[in-house]
């Protein structure tokens, strides 16, 4: 082959002399029939190979193809007998996908008739061809070049399909790597990594600032129960940008997962600040799908000491700092201090030994006498959990909100209700008028089948549903939950009595009464407390009464200790009394003496209401 595209069709010619510089004409017959027997040893040897084959000679002109070479370039024979080289190159030309490049290295190949080459060849039709050149030597003369094709098409396929596969190996590698190391929600740092970056930073020199800020969402599951995950999953994405926008680029943020975030600041000179950035830009409020959420966290921090360079205890101080928070009312962030371990272990104590008390029936139940201000008797009793600890009795503020966090509080208020209706069906049974009141947890009637159990357990104990009162804290109402309305609902109409229980310590307000399924209020002995000389002018408290009444709902005042607030709430119309001026809470066997007592008292009241106001003669 030459450049510029032309072939010109000859044999190989060979010059052979003599000293004489003359050839007799039996030396030429016997050096063309060497050639001849070297001609077909050649073409033999040529179509004995795979490879498609084209012998070139010096002048340019085509001297040998084997039938390889034929088939693979689809070039009939006749074409190459008729000497049309040009044809024979336009043919290749046509099927190549870069045909310039082809005979660029023709041309190259020809200035310089020594050198080999090697290269790839590409079809417009997708096959690939492997081209090797190499000249054609005599006596160390170049006397043309040979071109050897072989088709590598499918081996470049597979090779291809090789290739594809490790770049997908590699991609999916990669993201594998992104995974292992990124939380896919929220595109913040994992658990993994923030624990490679906490044991790297304690491994650091000495002295440097490693401080933890341990935080999740306070109420983040009213979020998904109201709005749904995807409106969860989108706060949690903010927080996850309002994380990264309140600390360094450096910092790691993390979500470790759920609502649980923490932050790993290293070289820090003010983590406080950091900690207060991050509460104040959770005040914000979050749009989502149109309806504005308040996020609110609860953030424990926790700085490496001279007594606290372990990962694992770093992590649990800025744990136990955020129940801290949470404890002191959410929605701020506190470091760790000492005596809040001391309070985690008083705490986990409490909750262990409180089921203890629960699985071999040590929780007793208590009765206090409730009056009757208009009868001026005892008509109703409550029943109370106490719980005694080693001699000692555990005080209800203390072992109620344990409870409650263990969810121990649906057994202990099953036991009270079975032991209460037991143990005062006789009292019960003496007078219609008389009842029984048991305290229930908002945990007790999400529970969903409190009704169910109230009925059954009065049924055994053989007392009417209309004896029992059923008090409830107006927590159980913050969250508008319709089950657990539809469930005082179901129980009044059976006859039982709901009373809304510390009136005034929550949310609730007076004008919300006429919308909740009650009907008593028990107003809280903090107000009840306000009362000294039973001459103070308290509106607040006398409108509660007032109020209530108003709204048909009969009064009970809690903490009364004196007389002096009996005889103030007497005269304001409150309906019953309760508290140690007529008697402490009881065991059952001495209850009736505590009942008899209480009736004095409040005779005596009577009395003394009924003296003053006689006219002075």
């Amino acid at each position: 082959m030459i450049p510029e595209g032309r072939i010109h069709h000859a044999p190989i010619q060979v010059s052979a002399s003599s000293g004489s510089g003359r050839v007799s004409t039996s030396a030429r017959a016997e050096e063309d029939a060497r050639l001849r027997e070297a001609t077909s040893l050649l073409s033999a040897t040529l179509e004995s190979t795979a490879d498609g084959i084209l012998v070139v000679s010096a002048e340019g002109r085509i001297a040998l193809v084997n039938n390889q070479f034929l088939a693979m370039w689809g070039i009939p024979r006749d074409l190459v007998d008729t000497g049309d080289d040009e044809a024979v190159m336009n043919s290749v030309l046509d099927q190549l996908a870069d045909p310039g490049q082809f005979l660029e290295k023709v041309t190259a190949l020809y200035a310089d008739p020594d050198a080999e080459s090697h290269d790839v060849l590409r079809f417009r039709d997708g096959r690939t061809f492997e081209r090797y050149s190499r000249p054609q030597k005599v006596d160390e003369h170049v006397v043309g070049r040979v071109w050897s094709f072989r088709d590598v098409t499918e081996a470049r396929l597979a090779q291809d399909q090789i290739s594809r596969a490790m770049a997908d190996l590699a991609q999916q590698a990669n993201q594998l790597k992104t995974l292992a190391f990124q939380d896919p929600l929220t595109g913040l740092s994992n658990r993994q990594l923030f624990n490679d970056r906490l044991a790297y930073a304690l491994a650091g020199p000495c002295g440097t600032a490693v401080d933890v800020l341990l935080l999740d969402l306070d109420d983040f599951k009213e979020v998904n129960d109201i709005h749904g995950h995807h409106a969860g999953d989108q706060m949690l994405i903010e927080v996850g940008r309002r994380l990264r926008a309140c600390v360094r680029p450096g910092d790691v943020v993390a979500r470790l997962g759920g609502d649980e975030f923490v932050v790993l600041l290293v070289g820090s000179l003010d983590a406080d600040a950091a900690a207060e950035r991050i509460v104040e830009s959770l005040k914000a409020p979050v749009w989502i799908d149109g309806t504005m959420l308040r996020p609110s966290l609860s953030l424990g921090l926790a700085s490496i000491s001279e007594d606290a360079v372990d990962a694992s205890e770093l992590l649990r101080r800025a744990d136990i700092a955020m129940y801290a928070a949470k404890a002191a009312g959410k929605n701020r962030y506190l470091r760790f201090q000492p005596e809040m371990m001391r309070a985690l272990l008083e705490r986990t104590d409490l909750d262990a030994g409180l089921r203890a008390a629960v699985d071999n029936g040590e929780i007793a139940v208590h009765y206090q006498p409730i009056v009757s201000a208009p009868l001026g008797k005892v008509v109703k009793v409550e029943a109370l959990a106490r719980w005694e600890r080693d001699g000692v009795l555990v005080a209800p503020q203390q072992f109620i909100p344990a409870a409650e966090r263990s969810g121990l509080v649906v057994e202990i208020g099953t036991e009270v209700l079975l032991r209460g209706c037991t143990e005062l069906a006789p009292w019960l049974a003496a007078d219609p008028v008389r009842s029984l009141a048991v305290n229930v947890s908002g945990v007790q009637l999400q529970q969903g089948n409190f009704p169910e159990l109230l009925f059954a357990t009065a049924e055994s104990c053989g007392v009417d549903p209309h004896q029992l009162v059923v008090e409830v804290t107006e927590s159980v109402f913050f969250d508008d939950d319709c089950q657990i309305r539809r469930q005082l609902v179901q129980l009044r109409s059976a006859g039982v009595r709901v009373a809304l229980d510390d009136f005034g310590t929550g949310y609730s307000s007076l004008g919300r009464l006429q919308d909740l399924p009650v009907d008593t209020l028990k107003i809280d002995q903090s107000f009840v407390g306000m009362i000294r000389s039973g001459t103070e002018h308290l509106p607040i408290l006398n409108c509660m009464i007032s109020m209530a009444h108003g709204l048909g709902l009969t009064v009970t005042a809690e903490g009364v200790e004196t007389r002096e607030q009996a005889e103030y709430l007497i005269q304001r119309g409150c309906d019953s009394l309760q508290g140690y001026l007529f008697s402490r809470p009881q065991p059952a066997d001495v209850l009736p003496d505590a009942v008899a007592a209480s009736g004095r008292v409040i005779a005596g009241l009577h009395a003394d209401t009924d003296t003053q106001t006689q006219p002075v003669l």
